[in-house]
């Protein structure tokens, strides 16, 4: 695929998991009730698989010019799993904008993806045409995403209406997009590990040898220790996003403001109620007379100094 086509993949990933995290959280970008991506991302995806699709072509004819008898099986899985999400993507577009003309609800849909997503696991799952070679570690870290990705579609089936199965998918795409970056860095540049080479027998078939056993076990640590770092700026960046943009909303939301009434109307019920009356120091006690007859008589009440009359 070459560096470019890395980056390009990997930045392609990120657009479409950053746009469906970011339109679940906002909820002006949710255009209905149900949590679905939107236009833009099935437009994303489009241009993705579209890519894959022409890269992967570019690949099979280098590879039979080549004579390379397993580049050329190789990308036609590629060309497979990307036709998939093709039709994902081209079924989104037509569903969202031209509904009377492919009316799909949205099962059918997630359907199609969790296919896809579980082509896309068999592609690198089974990929191993040089066992000994270091992609096939990249290879086994990006298949974390991919399970993310297909768990979570498949709990969307559960639950349609809930944005926690999308975002949990939205990571996943943002975890493959930045590690497949990360794979361009290592297989094409400088950063590759010390003690390692990439041996390119066509444009769709490499493989990276390292020089001694010591060196190989070294650079799959370093391709762990890459995949954690990884892992983890995206759970800081997604857990600061979603409460950053949700928790406002959230709290906007939990609020009651019909309890509240106007400052005017409890000055009116203030002023209509009478005036204060202070009671007398004097306190007042009824005596029974000797003949039967009441009387009131009043009883002084002491000072506040504490000295009473005598």
């Amino acid at each position: 695929m070459g560096f470019l086509g890395f980056c390009l993949a990997g930045l392609g990933f990120v657009l479409i998991g950053a746009w469906e995290a970011v339109s679940l959280t906002v909820p002006s970008l949710t255009l209905n009730k149900k949590a679905t991506p939107s236009c833009f991302s099935h437009l994303l995806a489009f241009l993705l698989s579209f890519f894959f699709i022409v890269n992967a072509s570019i690949s099979v004819i280098d590879s039979s010019h080549s004579s390379d008898h397993i580049g050329v099986p190789l990308q036609l899985q590629v060309i497979a799993v990307a036709s998939l999400f093709l039709l994902y993507s081209i079924a989104g577009i037509v569903t969202t904008k031209f509904t009377h003309l492919l009316p799909l609800p949205t099962e059918i849909l997630d359907l199609v993806v969790l296919f896809a997503f579980g082509q896309e696991f068999l592609l690198f799952y089974l990929q191993r045409k040089d066992p000994t070679g270091l992609e096939n570690r990249y290879y086994d870290l990006l298949i974390v995403p991919i399970i993310v990705c297909f768990s979570s579609t498949l709990l969307a089936f559960k639950s349609p209406k809930s944005p926690y199965p999308r975002l949990g998918r939205a990571a996943g795409l943002l975890l493959q997009g930045t590690w497949l970056v990360q794979m361009g860095f290592s297989f094409y540049t400088n950063l590759m590990t010390h003690g390692c080479a990439l041996r390119e027998k066509s444009r769709g078939n490499y493989t990276i040898k390292c020089k001694s056993h010591a060196d190989a076990h070294r650079s799959m640590a370093i391709a762990t220790l890459q995949f954690n770092c990884h892992l983890a700026f995206l759970v800081i960046l997604v857990v600061g996003v979603y409460w950053s943009f949700g928790s406002g909303d959230r709290e906007r939301n939990s609020r009651d403001y019909t309890t509240y009434k106007p400052i005017s109307e409890e000055l009116r019920q203030f002023e209509s109620r009478g005036q204060f009356t202070l009671d007398s120091d004097e306190e007042d006690e009824i005596v029974v007379a000797e003949n039967g007859s009441t009387e009131k008589v009043v009883i002084p009440v002491e000072g506040m100094n504490g000295f009473g009359s005598h």
